[in-house]
């Protein structure tokens, strides 16, 4: 690897399922045929914190973030203490991103009840979208424009929770004037913004997107999910994206995120880790802990027990 010295890494986004005891309606019933990276035959099983301890068992991992897993919207709070049940067991995840929804009328209810489980740090509600950069934007119920949404989303703030967005690159100029109606809390955009299109025009128009997202100063990233669908997964192709994210956010608010076991649909764990060390050979070692480790334990407020004196 790009690095001679084992790196301390902290994983910002990951998931766990157990299809045998819970219900996941993607991965259990009928195949989405627009899932994003085509085929996703590959993760229609059981992924358990063993599962996870071995796609990173070359890798020195201090801490996870688990981000919700689309598990049946009636039992969303039943997997934030099913993940309490495996951080006991086997001492991950570290943190959660829980889901509710913030334009139910019970929006206020479930973020209380996800407020009372101790990992709980952010939410992840992905409002409703358009399915191509030249359809209009929504703006009914479930959307970014909804009034009744933005009263849900305002609730993050008084419970100290973060938000995690995923959108795709289209719909961040919206997603940037929620940011600014609500500086005081944090976001963190998933995957990168999904730049999809590798076209000259395509990177463009992503890039122009992701400048106007990081004009908000409570914005972060999550440089994660580089896959494309039906493409494999090279340096050269995602070399661009990776740097060009890092020039317009400024290394302090990038973070480095798996999506285990989705990525592996495209790339390994160590192969990832491997791609990145060289994408990101020629930054300070300083820069790259942030990167790898700092940036993600002062996001998401994480103090793992062999961390207690770091102050990162």
């Amino acid at each position: 690897m790009g690095d001679a010295a084992p790196l301390n890494l902290v994983d910002a986004h990951h998931h766990l399922w157990d299809l045998k005891a819970h219900r996941y309606p993607w991965l259990q019933d009928a195949v989405e045929p627009n899932f994003f990276l085509g085929d996703y035959a590959g993760i229609r099983r059981d992924y358990l914190p063993g599962d996870y301890r071995n796609d990173t068992r070359h890798h020195k991992v201090i801490a996870t973030v688990h981000v919700e897993a689309e598990r049946a919207r009636d039992d969303q709070v039943g997997e934030t203490a099913w993940l309490h049940r495996q951080h006991a067991r086997h001492g991950l995840p570290n943190a959660v991103v829980a889901h509710a929804w913030f334009h139910t009328p019970e929006a206020e209810e479930v973020l209380a009840a996800q407020a009372a489980w101790p990992l709980v740090k952010g939410i992840r509600s992905k409002p409703v979208t358009s399915a191509t950069p030249d359809a209009p934007p929504p703006r009914g119920a479930g959307s970014m424009h909804d009034p009744q949404w933005l009263r849900g989303f305002s609730l993050l703030e008084q419970h100290g929770f973060s938000w995690d967005l995923r959108v795709p690159y289209w719909h961040l100029a919206e997603a940037a004037e929620v940011a600014r109606q609500f500086p005081n809390t944090p976001i963190v955009l998933n995957h990168t913004g999904f730049p999809w299109n590798r076209s000259a025009e395509g990177i463009a128009a992503w890039r122009t997107a992701m400048e106007e997202l990081a004009r908000q100063p409570n914005v972060h990233v999550k440089i994660s999910e580089l896959g494309l669908r039906d493409l494999p997964w090279t340096i050269e192709s995602n070399r661009g994206v990776v740097r060009d994210t890092i020039t317009i956010f400024g290394m302090e608010r990038c973070m480095f995120a798996s999506n285990f076991p989705v990525a592996g649909l495209r790339i390994g764990y160590d192969a990832l880790i491997e791609a990145m060390q060289q994408i990101l050979a020629d930054f300070t070692a300083s820069e790259r802990d942030a990167f790898f480790r700092r940036n993600a334990l002062n996001f998401y407020r994480i103090s793992p027990p062999d961390l207690q004196g770091d102050k990162p």
